[in-house]
């Protein structure tokens, strides 16, 4: 799975919680969670259990507490697809 698609399917899973339609459409790498993207830290949470269920992987706290930008999740989200 290569860039390009983690950030289509992470769009996919955060559309319901983003504030910021236009931030979602322009969607990359640096893309903040909170600041550019405006999601609250409770809908955070919830992504994060969709990228669980998405991806059939255990995202754990330290882990958790690492996501603040799509870089940091797609690095997560590869090295516990890698882990399976």
């Amino acid at each position: 799975m290569n860039a390009t698609e983690i950030i289509e399917q992470l769009k996919v899973i955060m559309k319901p919680y983003v504030n910021n339609q236009l931030a979602l459409e322009n969607l990359s790498e640096t893309s903040d969670f909170i600041t550019d993207l405006q999601i609250n830290s409770a809908n955070l949470v919830d992504i994060i259990l969709d990228i669980e269920e998405h991806y059939h992987i255990e995202i754990d706290t330290v882990s958790m507490e690492k996501m603040i930008n799509v870089k940091s999740a797609m690095d997560i989200i590869e090295t516990k697809l890698s882990e399976k």
